[in-house]
């Protein structure tokens, strides 16, 4: 018997005098076998399981808290030794001065009316304490410690322990450890996430309403919540459209804070028109405003401020990140994970330039998981192994190293984004 072309040859069984061959690999053999990885893809569950959060993995998220609020913090207390600063001023720079002056004195306070680029939910807050005798700087730093624990096991519900971990050593970390609304704002989405995950729509609606308190970054958070509702399988559409009724609990929050700005300005714009004047936020196609920041990451660019050209940098590193977030959510099927990160990279790419980027990295807890998730892999391969936990503990290096460095640039007082 003349055996067909071969690319593997095998003994037949025992008591035969043929020779088995093995049928060879075909283009279409080929594309059919990727046509049953596609299938497979498409047939598996989309989105996020929420994580059960047992004991060991509640210690190490407690741990990484203290961990990380400890490292800012004894740099903060090294920088008010070693340059003789006041801790209360360190902790009140750049958009924290802002939300203390909302909160003694409102959104009349600024005849321009730039205070209205932001949302009443921190300065609401910092009001409490001022009635009850504390400056608004120890109530937002004690309001950032709560929120940023609250956010990491959120965090941790939605992508594990380590992604918590990963969430409290963010580079920008700092800012979720003043009276900024990163913190506060994280707690309010990422729990709002977590019970839309867990189908506890009513809760996760409320919530996503005092998120639209804070920032406008809520409407983000409603869009992708959206996404969520007309995405999620096994589920009726009466259902979907019982959860998008829902949605309009965080809608209301903010059509109510534009309407109390237009019976103060008479604009409906006013939001809009604070960004615009104050920070240069207003509309640029995104190839304007990647050359726009890109002639800001120029050697010389903004040579009498110091850093500015390296924060840049980093915005644009940030925007490149969100990016790469979004195709690995997109490769997973994280539908709604992924249109909450692309939505804002789109928008900072509509700006100006690319500022605040570094910051809203903090909102991208998709980030947290990917990186975590890269950590906790394990291959099979020895080679590939040691290069993994060597690109393990230099990304965990740089990322603590990073931190440092930017919770000396806002405890000095120099722009951090």
């Amino acid at each position: 018997m003349t055996p067909r072309t071969t690319e593997a040859v095998g003994h037949s069984p025992a008591g035969s005098d043929q020779t088995t061959v093995a049928a060879p690999v075909t283009a279409a053999g080929a594309l059919e076998r990727r046509g049953g990885l596609l299938r497979r893809w498409w047939a598996a569950p989309p989105g996020l399981t929420p994580h059960r959060l047992d004991p060991r993995g509640g210690r190490t998220v407690v741990q990484a808290w203290l961990a990380s609020r400890g490292l800012i913090a004894l740099i903060a207390l090294l920088l008010a030794v070693l340059t003789n600063r006041d801790l209360m001023a360190m902790t009140n720079n750049w958009d924290a001065v802002h939300f203390g002056e909302l909160a003694r004195f409102g959104y009349s306070y600024d005849p321009q009316w730039r205070l209205t680029a932001f949302f009443p939910g921190l300065p609401l807050l910092l009001r409490v304490g001022l009635l009850v005798g504390l400056p608004t700087q120890i109530t937002g730093v004690i309001i950032a410690a709560i929120a940023s624990m609250a956010a990491a096991i959120a965090v941790a519900r939605l992508g594990g322990p380590w992604a918590a971990v990963v969430w409290l050593f963010v580079p920008t970390a700092v800012f979720t450890t003043v009276p900024y609304t990163e913190a506060l704002f994280c707690a309010f989405a990422f729990w709002a996430w977590e019970r839309a995950r867990s189908d506890r729509w009513f809760v996760a609606a409320l919530l996503a309403g005092a998120a639209c308190s804070v920032r406008v970054s809520g409407l983000f958070l409603i869009g992708a919540l959206f996404v969520m509702i007309i995405t999620a399988r096994r589920v009726s559409w009466l259902t979907r459209l019982q959860r998008m009724a829902l949605l309009i609990i965080p809608a209301a929050v903010l059509v109510g804070y534009s309407a109390y700005l237009y019976g103060l300005t008479g604009s409906w714009t006013a939001w809009y028109d604070a960004q615009v004047q104050g920070w240069y936020r207003g509309y640029t196609s995104p190839v304007q405003s990647f050359l726009n920041t890109w002639a800001a990451v120029q050697p010389g660019a903004y040579a009498d401020r110091p850093y500015w050209a390296w924060i840049f940098r980093a915005e644009m590193v940030s925007m490149a990140v969100g990016v790469l977030v979004t195709i690995w959510c997109l490769t997973r099927k994280l539908w709604a994970e992924a249109s909450w990160v692309a939505v804002q990279v789109l928008a900072f790419s509509l700006s100006y330039w690319y500022m605040s980027v570094n910051r809203a990295v903090l909102l991208w807890f998709p980030l947290m998981i990917m990186i975590a998730r890269y950590g906790s892999w394990r291959p099979e391969n020895r080679a590939a192994a040691v290069l993994h936990r060597v690109t393990v503990i230099i990304g965990s290096v740089l990322g603590v190293a990073a931190m440092i460095v930017w919770s000396w640039l806002y405890f000095c007082g120099y722009w951090a984004s």
